[in-house]
């Protein structure tokens, strides 16, 4: 809620710089109902074709003071070229009002654009951020959705292909050529080449907008100050300076620069200005503005330095002979022109900050997503290769009919296994069965000669403990030449054991894949056994019912 009290406190300053004529402090009536409506189309959603209708009724009663916030409306309120085309011609009617002389002409053309411009990009970009921050989450959904299809694609032309081949092969009976494709697939499984995640789109909301806007603006001042000047040389090329170093300095930095920047262009400022304010014969006051939005834009430790500069301004002013109704007007030219540049300055740093962390946290969600999905792809499809490769070795020494069995069952794998490499993408929670894995671990040990002792005294179905028992039992038939392997299921959790191993093991991706499924669920994964043994223990009693640290609870009261 505080971003959105930000920007109506920004809109409410800037409106005032634009709407208040200090030697005119009560406008008119029909002055009045303008800014009444510009206040409806600066602070809520309640704007239509209808208001802005009013307001462009109501500027010729209302004086070249209006012009401005008509100017904006129309921007805020139409689309398309219709609405560059009403702001156009806004700013052109804004010059009927103004005297019968070139420079006041330009004058009010130029500052109805730079008005309109200014509450325009206030308004809209602090629109923007709220509809960026609101939909954060949203992006965050469609990023992951993103890349899941995306890893769709991948795995599909990754393994998918394989096992289709793996399935025509069965049916061929060629077990040579079937054991070669699951070994590749295989290592493609373990390295998953997904691809890396894409930018993140833009939203529809403009934030782009912003830098155009705030440069044009400037580019206005520049104009209405070369104007004023008249081609004056020496005080044309210091107008320019300081409007060039205004904008150096306004520009929102790229991401991860200091928030707080040094304000060294906003002190190179300050003799610049103060030149201006000093200029031999006449002093050009309406520079001075630019410097006390420039520190107010460095942060708010430099809001001491504004209030010098806006309180030395109608002092330097009033020792240089300056009348009185003249000082106001300035004075309160110099606040306004630092009110609207520091406010659109806010506003352009403010939303490309929210656009900022908005496609941040899409990214990290699709990352974490394509995290999962090759975790997922490691620990659910190594296992069904490694089977199909113990078989398909199996079906090249029997006899037709056995091997036709066995080639059987390879086919069948296969199909379960492209089953659960499309599940995967769509399904960040799939689910495996204790039992059914416990079944197929004993058929593929027996399978490749090792002899299975499966123990199961107490657990329920968990699809935890199924998805370690791929893996482990996947390690034992790649990384062993084992002839024993004990599975037991007890109260406390899991505990797989075999021989044939030449070291302990445990540094590999699947292996950290297991520990990290375990210690997110609150179990606990260790690895060790004796030389030549293998033994891998989850202690995971939180879910299957028991006690998960096997101490009593203490009664309180």
């Amino acid at each position: 809620m505080g971003h959105l009290v930000r920007s109506a406190l920004i809109v409410l300053v800037v409106l005032a710089g634009v709407a208040f004529d200090p030697l005119r402090p009560v406008p008119s009536l029909p002055f009045a109902l303008v800014l009444g409506l510009q206040l409806l189309h600066c602070l809520t959603s309640w704007r239509n074709r209808w208001t802005l209708a009013a307001q462009v009724l109501l500027l010729p009663w209302a004086g070249p003071g209006a012009a401005g916030m008509v100017a904006a409306s129309a921007l805020l309120i139409t689309r398309g070229a219709v609405r560059w085309i009403l702001f156009a011609t806004v700013t052109v009617v804004a010059a009927l009002f103004a005297p019968a002389t070139p420079f006041e002409i330009a004058l009010a053309m130029l500052n109805a654009g730079a008005q309109g411009l200014v509450l325009f990009g206030v308004t809209r970009l602090g629109d923007t951020r709220a509809v960026v921050q609101a939909t954060r989450a949203e992006l965050a959904a469609r990023s992951v959705e993103a890349e899941r299809a995306r890893a769709a694609g991948d795995l599909e032309t990754a393994i998918g292909a394989a096992l289709s081949t793996i399935i025509a092969l069965a049916g061929r009976g060629n077990a040579v050529r079937i054991a070669e494709v699951s070994r590749t697939a295989a290592a493609t499984a373990r390295a998953v080449p997904l691809t890396s995640a894409r930018p993140v789109p833009e939203p529809d909301l403009p934030p782009r907008l912003a830098v155009p806007i705030f440069v044009a603006v400037h580019a206005g001042f520049v104009v209405t100050g070369l104007i004023y000047l008249a081609g004056r040389p020496a005080p044309s090329f210091l107008f320019a300076i300081i409007l060039g170093l205004h904008l150096f300095h306004g520009l929102p930095r790229q991401s991860g620069s200091p928030p707080q920047r040094v304000p060294w262009a906003a002190f190179a400022l300050l003799p610049a200005t103060a030149v201006a304010l000093l200029y031999p014969g006449q002093p050009y006051p309406q520079v001075v503005g630019f410097a006390a939005a420039a520190f107010l834009i460095a942060g708010r430790a430099w809001w001491p330095v504004v209030a010098v500069i806006l309180l030395a301004t109608p002092g330097v002013l009033a020792v240089r002979g300056c009348a009185a109704a003249e000082n106001v007007y300035w004075t309160f030219n110099t606040i306004a022109v630092a009110a609207m540049f520091a406010g659109l300055a806010a506003q352009t740093a403010l939303v490309l900050d929210a656009r900022d962390a908005r496609q941040a946290l899409a990214a990290l969600a699709a990352a974490n997503e394509r995290r999962r999905i090759s975790r997922d792809v490691h620990d659910l499809l190594g296992y069904g290769l490694s089977a199909i490769t113990v078989k398909a070795e199996l079906a090249d020494r029997l006899t037709s009919e056995a091997a036709r069995e066995q080639l059987d069952d390879i086919a069948e794998i296969a199909r379960q296994s492209l089953a659960s490499l499309r599940a995967i993408p769509a399904d960040p929670d799939l689910r495996l069965s204790l039992t059914a894995e416990l079944e197929s671990a004993r058929s593929l040990l027996e399978a490749a000669g090792i002899r299975a002792d499966v123990r199961r005294s107490a657990g329920r179905d968990d699809a935890l403990l199924a998805i370690v028992v791929r893996e482990a039992v996947t390690n034992v038939l790649r990384h062993s030449t084992a002839t024993h392997c004990l599975i037991q299921i007890t109260p406390d959790g899991l505990v797989i054991a075999n021989d044939g191993a030449l070291a302990v093991r445990g540094g590999g991706s699947g292996t950290a894949n297991l520990a990290a499924r375990v210690t997110a669920a609150g179990g606990t994964l260790t690895i060790g056994g004796d030389p030549g043994e293998y033994r891998l223990s989850v202690l995971y009693p939180a879910v299957l019912g028991s006690d998960a640290d096997s101490v009593e609870p203490v009664p309180c009261g």
